[in-house]
């Protein structure tokens, strides 16, 4: 019988060389979110008589901009050196988030692919974690056919979730985040995750699906005074319970599976030797 390895139970241990987030890729990355913010945020940014204004266009306009941003990102990643092991495990990881996301997908919001973004991202490190949230999305609609005008959107919005778990904290003050502590962090930041995916998603569709004239409807040029309020009125009516499902999934997830996951990933990092003493 072989005796478990020390580092098999070590909750705290990270791979976060497995992409290296140099100055420069952090620039990439700060560069493409900020293209992001604006895609996303045109509605409640632009003024009256502007070029965006058309809310049938801009969408579309955008969905290439941050699409040739998506695409300038991958290849500063590849430039900065990852490692084929690296590519290895962000490829497996990929297409197990791409197989699990059809299978839930758009039933009441149960999504279990969000808890695959958060552990990964957790595990590997931020720009992994972006990386994990591009190419899932990439890959479930190349499996599923749904490539369309959203999908910069939906691979832009994973990435953040998978970003933003690779850059949770590893300790509370002097105490070192592990077992329950760290489940209780990676649920209560995919609960909050789930819900601001859904929120960032609603700004691409809301100027041109809400229709016009009534009270949830995109006003171009209109201040933010009266737009956020229509925004978050339509963001409650129509995917509210799906924002929130989505979140519990995720805490469910997490609490369930969190454990034997990071476990199961750390081990996987451990052997590929990409990791971070």
């Amino acid at each position: 019988m072989t005796a478990e390895p020390e580092w098999a139970g070590d909750l705290t241990w990270r791979a976060g060389a497995a992409v290296p987030l140099g100055r420069r890729l952090a620039a990439v990355l700060a560069a493409v979110s900020l293209v992001g913010v604006l895609a996303f945020g045109w509605p409640l940014l632009i003024a009256p008589g502007s070029a965006l204004s058309q809310s049938t266009t801009a969408p579309l306009m955008l969905a290439v901009v941050l699409a040739v941003s998506l695409v300038v990102t991958l290849v500063a990643v590849s430039d900065g050196g990852m490692d084929v092991r690296a590519v290895a495990m962000l490829g497996v990881l990929a297409a197990v988030g791409a197989l699990l996301r059809p299978v839930a997908a758009g039933t009441g919001g149960v999504e279990s692919v969000f808890v695959l973004l958060v552990l990964g991202g957790r595990v590997f490190g931020p720009g992994f974690g972006f990386l994990l949230g591009v190419s899932t999305m990439f890959a479930s609609a190349l499996l599923t056919g749904g490539v369309g005008p959203w999908l910069p959107y939906q691979m832009l919005a994973a990435g953040w979730v998978g970003l933003g778990a690779g850059l949770l904290p590893d300790r509370l003050g002097r105490r070192e985040l592990r077992g329950i502590g760290e489940l209780v962090l990676l649920a209560a930041y995919g609960a909050v995750a789930a819900v601001g995916y859904g929120l960032v998603m609603n700004l691409s569709y809301w100027p041109f699906l809400a229709g016009a004239g009534t009270g949830i409807s995109f006003v171009a040029g209109a201040p933010l005074v009266e737009n956020v309020p229509r925004f978050l009125a339509y963001s409650v009516v129509t995917s509210l319970p799906w924002d929130l499902t989505r979140a519990v999934v995720t805490v469910i997830g997490v609490a369930v599976l969190g454990h034997v996951l990071l476990v199961t990933l750390r081990r996987a990092a451990k052997r590929a030797v990409f990791v971070e003493e």
